[in-house]
């Protein structure tokens, strides 16, 4: 192989899975769901379509929506109704909160997530002109305390973005170690981007959501994207203090107004119907799981290291001693096999002979890429 290759500019996400829809093959890269949507939510919106919800929805989101996330969620948690705020999907979510920071700390700050980070972490804050900080991992996967403070405190830290699973690496965070993030933000005064996108979808235990904190520093996200199918209807919601309410609500208004209303309605009547999707989700997680298992055997076979991955759509791995450029190999895997994966250096500069592999995708995809990947390493 040679490294004479020219990298795209913008998104590698979008770039290898743009190769996957124009000239075929299996789409690793992207974040797609390879599953269909429930068919009730399907036969739903067909319901929908010759009724009368074809314009704007309330800005704060579809009102039996609310009542049905209100109720979701006052099983485990104590919140508010008035506190949620339905956007187009999560990187809204984030995107709104993240220009509500800016505009309260006048764009004078740094944000931080936890190496490898999501794209749309990083890309932000660039957007708005402030500074980024990769913050790296232990040996053990998590963080030291004081290391993490002192981090915080030299770089002017305001906003620090986690996920749970996260992406790429399906890392889930213990009790613990979110209590501790808490108490800094407590501390120190910054603030928390809590995205959990990919909540319903662990491998064992839950992931622990730090939503009895009622506290102005912590911002929650999520979207039904994953958990149902539906990452082209763009629906998301988050939930925040009573002191951001207001101010979100207005820049929403200006940057997202609503999002669609038939696809609002959709949801709710669907999972008002379903016991919020719960067989759904079940059965779907574990496909995801199965998937996962699979591949990461065939990968680890093949010489792959992989990190303790607990939930999430995503097997994060280095590559093999064989491969040094992941960008490299994750182009002659497209060119020779069709098969779609994210180099790591798009998520961090110092994994750039990792890769991102999309397991959200039904067991004989996920068995063929196998195939198709052992093919090409064992050629290289």
């Amino acid at each position: 192989m040679s490294n004479n290759i020219s990298k795209p500019q913008g998104s590698y996400i979008s770039y290898f899975s743009n190769l996957v829809k124009q000239n075929g093959g299996l789409n690793l890269a992207q974040g797609i769901p390879g599953f269909e949507p429930p068919e009730e939510l399907r036969n739903t919106l067909k319901r929908l379509a010759d009724g009368n919800i074809h314009q704007y929805a309330p800005g704060i989101g579809n009102f039996e929506l609310l009542n049905i996330l209100h109720q979701h969620y006052s099983k485990d948690y104590n919140v508010d109704k008035e506190n949620f705020l339905v956007v187009q999907g999560a990187t809204e979510a984030i995107s709104l909160i993240y220009t509500y920071l800016v505009r309260k700390f006048n764009g004078n700050f740094s944000a931080l997530s936890f190496m490898p980070a999501y794209e749309s972490y990083s890309q932000l804050p660039l957007i708005f002109g402030q500074s980024f900080i990769h913050y790296p991992l232990n040996e053990d996967y998590s963080f030291t305390k004081e290391e993490l403070k002192k981090s915080i405190i030299e770089n002017n830290v305001r906003v620090v973005f986690i996920s749970s699973p996260g992406n790429p690496y399906g890392k889930i965070w213990s009790m613990q170690e979110i209590d501790t993030l808490v108490s800094l933000s407590q501390e120190l005064g910054f603030y928390i981007i809590f995205d959990a996108v990919y909540k319903e979808l662990y491998f064992n235990e839950q992931p622990y959501i730090p939503l009895n904190y009622k506290l102005p520093n912590l911002f929650y996200v999520n979207s039904f994207s994953k958990t149902l199918c539906i990452t082209g209807w763009r629906v998301g919601y988050l939930y925040a203090h009573e002191s951001h309410r207001n101010n979100l609500r207005s820049i929403h208004d200006y940057i997202g107004l609503c999002a669609p209303s038939i696809l609002q309605g959709a949801i709710a009547k669907y999972l008002g119907e379903s016991n919020f999707g719960i067989d759904f989700i079940e059965e779907y997680r574990q496909e995801v799981k199965r998937s996962f298992e699979g591949l990461s055997h065939t990968l680890s076979e093949l010489g792959f290291s992989i990190p303790p991955i607990n939930g999430g759509c995503f097997i994060w791995a280095r590559l093999p001693e064989k491969f040094s450029d992941g960008f490299e190999f994750a182009h002659y895997l497209y060119d020779k096999e069709k098969v779609a994966v994210i180099p790591g250096e798009h998520f961090s500069k110092n994994h750039t002979n990792w890769i991102r592999l999309n397991i959200a995708r039904p067991f004989n995809d996920i068995s063929e890429a196998g195939e198709r990947i052992t093919q090409f390493v064992s050629n290289a």
